[in-house]
């Protein structure tokens, strides 16, 4: 349900790798010195404000056991997971070779991310990768529960943050008088983007092992359905600068699961369904193993949902364009 525009290779990032540059900080060095590059691919004229992108790094950032390495982008700038791209890139590393001995039926794909090591799960027939794609991500938890944010103009709201590769805060619709349903995106949107803002300014995040995680990436509204059920839940993700998610959000729904899980509506091995809002895609979520992280009681996530091909391109940029490295419009 999201557009992923996959970087086979940088070369300037993957020179910054070889040098023994830690993923976070590559990533600082990449938005430092490449960020150019990012804007080229997802902004208008060859991207668009919804579009999403991963930065595959081979070499020195892919050590440590895995096939690849990876930034993701987005069109305010980088994320520290992306659960939909990790999906995109299982199949991509299977289909590309970057797996040297892919196995049948199914095949480990071992990814490192700005947030830690994420393993994706992909069908393999011996020729080409399928789907379903499923992934265990970095151990997720409750941050915080019940906590009352007062939003200028739409008065206090209760929100969860939970972490699930990274931060984000949780609410109903219901609490902004909206139905995540059938209201209209852009009311939406406003509405999470200014809970977003809110919670930056009123409540202070931790991350166990590095300050650098420890923001919020943005607020999932959602139709209030947390407790167990059959039935899909719906929601929607607005992160990064009024960026709106096509997919149910796999970072999301790892940590929607751990809330839940916290919070006891769900059990161990219990698969939910997520909806998201704007293309109706699905994803399941379970809650696979418990563990702790720093402080916090967490646990693996597995999230599974499909990925497919859109297609192949190459770009050009012009030294003389004046609009070479794209605009923003919102």
């Amino acid at each position: 349900g999201e557009p992923l525009r996959i970087i086979p290779r940088l070369e300037a990032a993957e020179r910054a790798a070889a040098a023994g540059l830690s993923l976070l900080s590559l990533r600082r060095e990449v938005a430092a010195g490449q960020d150019h590059v990012r804007r080229a691919l997802m902004h208008e004229p060859r991207g668009h404000g919804g579009m999403y992108g991963a930065l595959v790094v081979r070499g020195g950032a892919a050590a440590e056991g895995a096939h690849l390495a990876v930034l993701f982008l987005h069109c305010a700038g980088y994320s520290a997971m992306c659960g939909h791209a990790v999906m995109a890139l299982g199949r991509f590393a299977l289909d590309y070779g970057l797996v040297p001995e892919p196995a049948r039926p199914e095949t480990a794909v071992r990814l490192r991310c700005p947030c830690g090591p994420v393993t994706a799960f992909v069908p393999w027939d011996g020729r080409r990768s399928g789907n379903p794609v499923r992934f265990h991500s970095v151990p997720a938890f409750a941050a915080a529960t019940d906590l009352a944010i007062d939003v200028p103009g739409r008065g206090k709201v209760v929100v969860d943050i939970a972490y699930g590769g990274t931060f984000y805060a949780f609410l109903s619709a219901e609490q902004l008088g909206l139905d995540v349903c059938s209201s209209r995106t852009r009311d939406l949107v406003s509405a999470a983007s200014a809970v977003t803002e809110a919670v930056k300014k009123q409540f202070k995040l931790h991350h166990p092992e590095s300050e650098d995680l420890a923001f919020l990436y943005g607020t999932i509204l959602t139709d209030g359905k947390d407790a167990f059920s059959e039935e899909p839940t719906t929601n929607i993700c607005v992160f990064a600068d009024e960026q709106v998610d096509r997919s149910p959000t796999g970072s999301g729904v790892t940590a929607r699961i751990a809330l839940q899980y916290h919070k006891g509506l769900i059990q161990l091995d219990q698969t939910r369904t997520f909806r998201s809002s704007t293309t109706g895609s699905l994803f399941t979520g379970k809650a696979v193993k418990a563990t702790k992280f720093g402080n916090y009681n967490a646990v693996i996530v597995e999230v599974s949902g499909e990925a497919f091909y859109t297609g192949t391109a190459t770009f050009t940029v012009e030294e003389e364009d004046p609009l070479k490295h794209g605009f923003f419009f919102k």
